[in-house]
């Protein structure tokens, strides 16, 4: 979809771009549900009712109900970025510094004609350093911050990313309470970091599907080879007591313990600590559960974000 180069300081690199996803999105159309036609959509004029010709229709921006800037086509075209063929790599920095929410969308690379070398030789030196290459890009007349790593052994992967700006603060979320507001015992943090330890596992995203899509795609089947199809009205579900943290806690690691003991799931047995079944909400856990948690911290934090 894209043809250029890598460059950082006198090196190029010819690379070519792939997109390293197929989104599966179930898709509909739009359907008259009297005569199962598609419909179509127009643009109209709600002033006059009239449909508006394509050659017609310009852009403005919105400064007030009502009240738009309009913008001319070659307004825009001459603000466009220059359209260079490069990725210009403007640092390396460590992978595990860049939180997940930067990511938007991933690429694969592959070296153009001649590029097979400084392609590998790129992959290589920034595997041993354990550095992501930020750049920037300039794809279908729009700038593109980008981080290009290494993916395995043998590929170079590059994700485009958000500016900062466009990330929005979560302090601004009124719901999400100060660290001071919410009292946390060391009790319920002991159970709760048993719970964690009892689902802990690889990453094996091969274990994972989206089930709704398959549920969509086995019902349009089913239509499809002419089966009717009964929907069963929803029932009145009484609200059930919630239930007090500890007791919450507790009876999830009591599921999660069954559950590994009856052969159920993969996922590490949950270790045996007294903080399970011992009393008082401030009994501190015990030192060896907590070095033990606190070792896997750095490992997640690289996993998680080597995810994206």
């Amino acid at each position: 979809m894209w043809t250029g180069a890598i460059s950082f300081g006198l090196v190029t690199v010819p690379v070519k771009l792939y997109s390293a996803v197929s989104r599966k999105t179930v898709r509909f159309h739009q359907l008259n549900g009297k005569t199962g036609v598609r419909i179509q959509q127009k643009r109209v004029d709600p002033t006059t009712g009239d449909e508006v010709a394509y050659e017609d229709i310009v852009k403005g921006y919105e400064l007030t109900p009502d009240r738009y800037v309009l913008i001319e086509p070659g307004e825009l075209e001459a603000l466009d970025p220059k359209k260079t063929k490069s990725i210009e790599i403007e640092d390396f920095v460590a992978l595990d510094e860049i939180d997940p929410i930067y990511f938007d969308h991933p690429y694969y690379l592959a070296p153009g004609p001649g590029g097979a070398k400084p392609y590998r030789l790129l992959l290589d030196a920034m595997r041993e350093t354990g550095r992501v290459a930020i750049a920037t890009v300039v794809i279908r007349s729009k700038q593109q911050l980008v981080a290009v790593r290494p993916i395995g052994e043998h590929v170079l992967g590059m994700a485009t990313m958000v500016f900062p700006d466009e990330v929005i603060d979560p302090a601004t979320i009124d719901e999400i309470p100060e660290g001071d507001d919410v009292e946390v015992t060391k009790r319920e943090l002991a159970i709760a970091r048993q719970l964690v330890e009892s689902l802990a596992a690889d990453f094996e995203p091969d274990k994972y599907r989206d089930t709704y899509r398959d549920d969509v795609l086995a019902l349009i089947e089913r239509k499809a080879a002419g089966e009717q199809i009964a929907v069963q009205p929803a029932a009145d579900e009484d609200e059930a007591p919630v239930p007090d943290l500890m007791s919450a806690l507790k009876a999830s690691l009591d599921a999660v313990r069954a559950r590994d003991d009856n052969g159920g799931s993969s996922a590490k047995k949950a270790p045996r600590g007294a903080a399970s079944n011992g009393s008082g909400d401030d009994a501190p856990a015990k030192k060896s559960s907590a070095k033990k948690a606190a070792s896997k911290t750095p490992a997640a934090k690289k996993s998680a974000a080597s995810k994206n």
